[in-house]
């Protein structure tokens, strides 16, 4: 997933980052909402880390902003706020989970993924093509029964393209969802994880469309 990263508290916001992507995730840290706001026009979010006391405002007012604009982004508010109105204002207003400051950060990534399986659109949160099972709740690739091992940036690729079955995706949406806006990304990046991912699956299982991009072969949800 890529995760945006609201946090005005500098050591916790680098902290959070840093678990996160040690998590697997794409992570963008931003202190301010105007910067937030910016990033998410620059950029395609799966999911938003909101804290609320932030320096030009409260974060319930891009919450609001988000659910008005019938934006799918998954939402989880962190706040030092633990009154229980303030709990049920936010949920009230669309976020999707709440936890109070001061966390533990493994129970804040398990946080993340629980509200992000709420959002997959199959059914059973597996895909199936030929001897290949692609896992998505417990983020595995499994070929002829035994699983591979794919890197953080592989398993994103894999899963960006099992969540859209049948659809193509461009490498400009490959980038984007592989990278932080302050990552620089090589020219032939995507190309190199694929053709990993390629030799791996010892199968076709990534199918290139020249000049418009890349989609699973044959998917089918189990």
């Amino acid at each position: 997933m890529k995760i945006l990263i609201i946090e005005d508290e500098s050591a916790l916001g680098s902290a959070v980052r840093d678990r996160i992507r040690q998590a697997g995730h794409v992570a963008d840290w931003f202190r301010t909402l105007s910067d937030a706001r910016a990033a998410l026009r620059a950029s395609s979010y799966d999911f938003l880390l909101l804290d609320l006391g932030l320096p030009d405002g409260n974060g319930r007012d891009l919450l609001r902003e988000i659910r008005r604009d019938r934006s799918p982004l998954a939402i989880l508010i962190t706040t030092a706020r633990d009154q229980i109105s303030d709990r049920i204002a936010g949920l009230s207003d669309g976020a999707d989970d709440y936890i109070v400051k001061p966390y533990d950060l493994d129970e804040l990534v398990a946080r993340i993924e629980a509200v992000a399986r709420r959002y997959v659109a199959l059914p059973d949160n597996v895909v199936t093509i030929g001897d290949i099972e692609i896992d998505l709740s417990r983020r595995q690739l499994r070929h002829s029964g035994q699983d591979v091992d794919l890197s953080a940036r592989e398993w994103a690729i894999v899963e960006l393209l099992a969540r859209r079955p049948g659809a193509l995706c461009s490498r400009e949406q490959i980038e984007d969802a592989l990278y932080g806006l302050s990552d620089d990304v090589e020219s032939n990046a995507i190309e190199v994880f694929i053709s990993r991912i390629r030799k791996k699956t010892e199968a076709g299982l990534i199918v290139t469309v020249r000049g418009r991009g890349y989609s699973l072969a044959g998917t089918a949800s189990r």
